[in-house]
């Protein structure tokens, strides 16, 4: 990564932990409960929906979670950046749907968003890795 900027780098490296070890972390509580209640977090439109306890969806959500941290942590860390920027959209959503938990769901963007900035960083360090290889690069569209 010579020609990664060090500080788009350390930018890169700590989203890349953040976002894979807090999904990991949230994952493996929802089996716990010791940061929070998660279940009391679910909507009443989720709990309508889902077909199973909230205390089993809550274990379902944390095998999720686990999961896509992991792929955070992996080669794969654009795609498992994008899944978790999906997933708490998803989160925010829920959170919404209870007509409470607003400052949680605006957090949850805000995570969102640092997700999408690191999937966008991940990009551009493949980019180089593909570069520097001496291979053809890919060509990077750019909005103006």
């Amino acid at each position: 990564m010579a020609d990664f900027d060090e500080h788009l780098n350390a930018a890169w490296w700590v989203l890349r932990i953040g976002l894979g070890v807090g999904p990991i972390i949230t994952g493996i509580d929802k089996y716990f409960n010791k940061l929070a209640d998660w279940g009391m977090y679910l909507s009443p439109l989720a709990t309508k929906i889902v077909p199973v306890s909230a205390t089993t969806f809550m274990h379902i959500v944390g095998v999720i979670e686990i999961v896509a941290g992991i792929i955070v942590l992996s080669k794969f860390t654009r795609w498992g950046a994008y899944i978790v920027m999906l997933w708490l959209i998803g989160i925010a959503t829920n959170l919404a749907l209870t007509g409470m938990f607003w400052d949680l769901a605006m957090r949850d963007i805000e995570i969102a968003l640092g997700a999408f900035a690191l999937a966008q960083l991940s990009a551009v360090r493949e980019e180089q890795v593909v570069n520097v290889r001496g291979q053809q690069a890919r060509p990077v569209a750019v909005n103006r």
